[in-house]
């Protein structure tokens, strides 16, 4: 089996998350493959500024999520993949999804809506867990 890294964020502006949308309507966290050579937190940063638009700054590393996925739809080849997540701040709510993969809205969503709208369940549980370290006030989130 393939064994696949990538890192993401959970971008935090004022009281919203931001949640990218792809072309078949699910809204999710943006990430992306670590290259080589590159640090996690740095490929994080990267991903979600290329991805989305933004230059966010990590507060906390949040954890890491496994899954395993098939290969171009094949059975037999699989790939197992983990997801190096960290909480981040943004200075800004401009964003510029990128289309070329495959992403066609990037929004900040409510807090207290961005639980139902993030479409996978292990995406949802880092949220939960960013959105644990948000209500513990444990970084300055005032834009200073």
């Amino acid at each position: 089996m393939r064994e696949e890294i990538s890192s993401g964020g959970v971008i935090v502006f004022g009281n919203a998350i931001l949640l990218l949308k792809k072309y078949n309507g699910d809204w999710v966290l943006p990430k992306g493959k670590v290259e080589p050579g590159e640090k996690k937190d740095e490929a994080a940063l990267r991903e979600v500024f290329e991805e989305s638009g933004l230059k966010a700054e990590i507060i906390k590393y949040l954890g890491e999520i496994h899954y395993t996925y098939k290969e171009n739809w094949d059975e037999n080849k699989r790939v197992h993949k983990t997801v190096y997540w960290y909480l981040m701040h943004s200075r800004s709510m401009d964003t510029v999804p990128q289309r070329e993969e495959g992403f066609i809205e990037a929004k900040f969503i409510h807090i207290d809506r961005v639980l139902e709208m993030a479409k996978y369940d292990d995406e949802k549980e880092i949220i939960k867990v960013a959105l644990d370290e948000i209500n513990k006030k444990s970084y300055n989130n005032s834009g200073d």
